[in-house]
This record gives C-alpha cells, structure tokens and sequence, in this order.
C-alpha cells in the first residue's frame, strides 16, 4: 500500500526529539539518512554518530492527515526553536523491496574460478565453482568491495586441503566459498546467531556436509589452529583482536584482513605486524584488503 512520507532536514542534536515526535504521532518507521552525502567513518565505541546534516524520514498511514500533521510538527520546532528545514509531505507509492533488491543482485565472478550467484538465478558458468547464495539477514553478498576482495584472495589462493577459519562469518559467504574451492573444513564464528542460521542454510543450499563446517557464536569451541584466517569485520575490532586473531594461525600460515577504510589501514597493519609479515595493500573503492603470513616474533606464545 502507498505510505505518507514525511521528511525533515535536521542536526544531529535535534533528532531524538523529532524522532519521538514523530512516533508519537503515529509514525510507522523513522529513518535517519545524509542531506549531503558526507561519508560517516567506524564510529567511537559506544557512540552513534551522525551526519552534520541528517534528514529524518518518517513513513506514515496513507490516511494519515498530512497538513495537521506538518503543521503539528512546525508547532513543535517553532516551541523548541529548533534551525531546521522545510518540513515536507509527500505520496510513497508502495514497491516490492524484497523483489527489487532480488532483481538487481547479479552474479558475480571473483577471479578465474570462483562465482557468488544468488540462489534464484542460474550460474553463468556451469563449469565454475558456484556458491549458491542467499544472504537472508545477514550480511555478506560479495557486492560489496571488502567482501568482493576476500573471495578473490581466496580464489587465487586456495589450494585444497586447508582448514579455514571465518572470522565474523556473516552469511558464510568467505568460509563456504572457501569449502566449494577445495578447503577441507571451514569453521565460521559470529556473535550474531542469525548469521550461524544463515551460513547453515547457505551451505545446505550448496549441498555441503554438515562434516565440512561448524559455525558457532563461541570462541572456546573453536580449533588451536588453521591453515588459513579470514576476517571480513571492522578495523576496531580487528585490532582489538588481533592477539586473539593470530594465535588461531598455524606456523607460516596466511592471514586476510578487510572491512578497513584506506586510512585505517596502517593502524590495522602496526596492530598486526608483530605476528605477521603483509603483502602489498589491495584497495578497491576506497576499501583495503591486508594479507600476510604469520610469523614466530619473540615472545609469542
């Protein structure tokens, strides 16, 4: 059904008021996106940063007033002495979301043998390596460039037989690739139990054998040691981690780090270096792909 949008450009400080406004005039959902289109950067911990100039969209009933509503809401920033923009109303004709994002996610080849092709479309190569791929809600489709540079270094780099680790799995979409490759065994951890619902579900779809791969939300169940570690998260975490991350690494064994903004990247890199020896940077669309082999620093346990 069609929806009334309403839309406000706004600062951040006067968001949460608005926000509530909104919802307690019956909004339906509040979103919060850039009137400029200035890039937001991994965020402090325990922060939600916004845009210098946020606009809010609030989605009401079709049947929904729109002048007493827009009027209500001029009140309310004329009483606060808020310094926003013109508050506007318009008709959203209801679409499809699920089947338009369906109809643009296309195959997409990661190197010489390996293609992402969603579950509903047919491969373009038969004689590919084929991941079958349904995202469902987590995330992880291979479109973005983090993803899309992991699934490369894996496609020119395993060989067969490696035990694999993915490290903040998402969809599964590294570790299962990884398997369809020639790994042996794939472990996948994520503390979001929807991507273990999701990885799962996604290997079935491959007919994969339960006996190839295990994903958990629980570190301790993980293995001493892997042939290889890919880990597709955030740059904060990443360092955080990193101890964590490299004592998983057998001897001499590689390393993929992503999710890093270019200039993070040499943060990531001074966290790491103590234990692994890096390769030359890949960028692609301002995101960096780190690899690297592990090697026995002094004093690493």
């Amino acid at each position: 059904m069609p929806w009334l949008q309403i839309k406000i450009p706004t600062l951040p400080k006067y968001t949460e008021v608005l926000e509530d406004a909104m919802l307690l005039a019956g909004c339906k959902a509040v979103t919060l996106i850039d009137t400029e289109d200035q890039p937001v950067f991994e965020p402090i911990r325990g922060t939600t940063p916004l845009w210098e100039h946020t606009t809010l969209q609030g989605l009401f009933d079709e049947d929904t007033d729109a002048e007493q509503l827009v009027d209500t809401l001029n009140q309310l920033i004329a009483a606060e002495k808020m310094h926003v923009g013109t508050v506007s109303a318009e008709i959203l004709e209801d679409k499809d979301w699920e089947r338009e994002w369906m109809d643009n996610f296309q195959p997409i080849a990661c190197g010489d043998r390996l293609w992402i092709v969603p579950s509903w479309r047919e491969a373009p190569d038969q004689n590919a390596v084929n991941l079958k791929l349904d995202p469902g809600l987590a995330f992880g489709t291979g479109t973005h460039p983090t993803t899309f540079l992991c699934l490369k270094w894996l496609n020119d780099h395993v060989k067969g037989g490696e035990k694999v680790l993915d490290y903040g799995c998402g969809s599964g979409i590294l570790g299962l690739s990884a398997l369809l490759l020639g790994a042996e065994q794939m472990d996948g951890i994520d503390i979001d139990p929807q991507a273990i619902t999701a990885t799962e579900n996604n290997a079935n779809t491959n007919n994969l054998s339960p006996s190839l791969f295990r994903v958990t939300t629980d570190v301790e169940t993980l293995a001493e040691s892997y042939d290889v570690v890919v880990a597709n998260i955030l740059a904060g975490p990443l360092c955080d981690m990193a101890e964590a991350i490299c004592q998983r690494l057998n001897a001499d064994a590689p390393l993929v780090l992503s999710g890093i903004l270019s200039h993070q990247a040499s943060s990531v890199v001074d966290a790491y270096e103590r234990w692994i020896s890096f390769d030359p940077v890949e960028e692609l669309d301002g995101w960096v792909r780190l690899s690297g082999r592990k090697r026995q620093p002094k004093g690493f346990k």
